[in-house]
This record gives C-alpha cells, structure tokens and sequence, in this order.
C-alpha cells in the first residue's frame, strides 16, 4: 500500500469516527461498516452489544453516559490483570469507555492515557472525564502509528478493535514496543481474518472503517509483533465472536472471513 493509499485510508477511517462522535444518540452504533442500521438499533441496545463482547453489567453501569458507543469486538479489560499504580494506554480510546474502566484499576497512584486521532472523540472523552472527574486518565490526539507517549512510560496497553484499522501495523507494534517498559504486556482484542476475504471486500473503504477489510491473519498478526520485538506472543481466536460480527454487514456474510482474538505480548 503506498502512503497515498495509507493516507486515504487514515482519513475515511476518521472521517467514519467523527460522524460516530458527533452523533448526538448514541444507542445505535457498533463497529461495522456504518454503524447497526435504524432497523438494528431497535432491538440492539449498545449495552446488549457490549455484554455479547463480554463486559459484565456492572462494569457498563460503571461508566459515563456517552462513553461507550458499543464500539469494538470483545473485552480488553478481561485479559489486562491490571494492577495499581500501573500506567495504562489505550489505543484508539473513542468516547473513553475502556479508559474509564481502568481508571479505579490503577488508582490514584495509576494514569490511563487514551490516545484518538478524531478530534471530535478526544472530545467527548475529555468532557466525560470532566463531568466525572476522573483524575488519572487523560486522552492525547495523536496516530497509534506515531503515538504522544514517552519512550518506557506504560505498563500495559490496551485496544478493542482498532489496530486491524491502521495500514502500517507493523509501525503500531514498533511504537507499542517504544512506549512499554522492560516486562511491559499488550492486551488486545481485535479482529483476525480466518479465510482470505472476496476482492470486492477487501478494496470497500467502508467495510475497512468497519473494523472487516483490514484484518490481518494470526501468522501476519504474529510476523508483525515478533518483528517489533514482542515475545510470549499470544493469539486466541474466539469462534464465539461470529455470534456479533454476522451483525455487522450480513449481506457480506462477514462472519465467514473474520473472528476475534485475544491477543497478548510482553517486552
């Protein structure tokens, strides 16, 4: 993919985000190709989303109205073993809901840092933050591919869906590499390919704004984090997941092609 290419992408993908941001209900939205339709959002509330990608109810009664849009594809906060004190970033950080999960992981003594590039996310996050006030999270502008973080400054990061959206994840995991102390880990749910997707899928911008075209397979996956240094690398596909991804575009059948997994690392 050339830079052109890369920056186009870069572009749609924010341009999907901010219209996601801006929207002034937000009970309708997921992370497929344009948001669950009007007919979808009837009977699929964000909470029933979010509770399929595994959160608990409490954990969505936890957080500020607005934070979650029902964006993502599984629970990163289940496989972080968050500690206190701990300096958390999470990637791609949205309206802040993964963030404001583990705000009262870390503690007073702990910092979450969201990083977004939609202005508009950035926000709405920051506003959340304010009205709540939750006083160890911040959130940055900034690309997961040239990240505002210091070098060795987190102990873990997160993401829910959102590195399949970049194209150059190779520079992704080398930034992650950069920011994370010695012994730092990833906890990471995102989006694998299975089966190689029709090329009608793959050159669809919106579906690629749709957390679909841009999934990489587990061995590409795995070429990338073992490149940018990463060892105890871990992927976990979760065959349940096609439960919620057939929702996303069910005229492609997307649930053919695509899953989610875990996946896990350590510097």
């Amino acid at each position: 993919m050339s830079e052109i290419q890369k920056d186009l992408v870069r572009n749609h993908v924010r341009e999907n985000y901010k219209k996601i941001a801006l929207k002034v209900v937000n009970d309708n939205n997921c992370c497929a190709p344009s948001g669950c339709s009007p007919e979808e959002s009837q009977n699929i509330s964000v909470k029933e989303i979010s509770k399929k990608m595994g959160y608990s109810v409490e954990e969505l009664n936890s957080i500020p109205d607005g934070a979650n849009m029902g964006l993502g594809c599984g629970n990163p906060q289940a496989i972080a073993e968050l500690k206190e004190g701990e300096t958390v970033l999470d990637l791609v950080s949205g309206g802040g809901f993964d963030c404001f999960l583990a705000a009262p992981k870390v503690g007073e003594k702990g910092k979450v840092i969201g990083v977004d590039m939609t202005p508009e996310m950035i926000s709405k996050a920051r506003s959340n933050a304010d009205k709540n006030q939750f006083r160890n999270v911040e959130f940055r502008l900034g690309e997961i591919e040239n990240m505002p973080v210091a070098d060795r400054l987190v102990d873990v990061i997160i993401s829910n869906c959102v590195i399949n959206l970049s194209p150059n994840k190779i520079r992704v995991f080398q930034e992650a590499y950069r920011v994370l102390k010695e012994g730092g880990r990833l906890a990471i749910s995102d989006i694998m390919m299975t089966t190689k997707l029709p090329k009608e899928l793959q050159s669809d911008f919106q579906l690629y704004s749709g957390c679909i075209s841009g999934a990489s397979t587990i061995k590409e996956l795995g070429g990338y984090m073992k490149q940018a240094g990463f060892k105890n690398i871990s992927i976990t596909p979760k065959v349940e997941s096609k439960d919620f991804i057939k929702e996303w575009a069910p005229e492609y059948k997307v649930e053919e092609y695509i899953v989610s997994a875990i996946i896990k690392a350590e510097k």
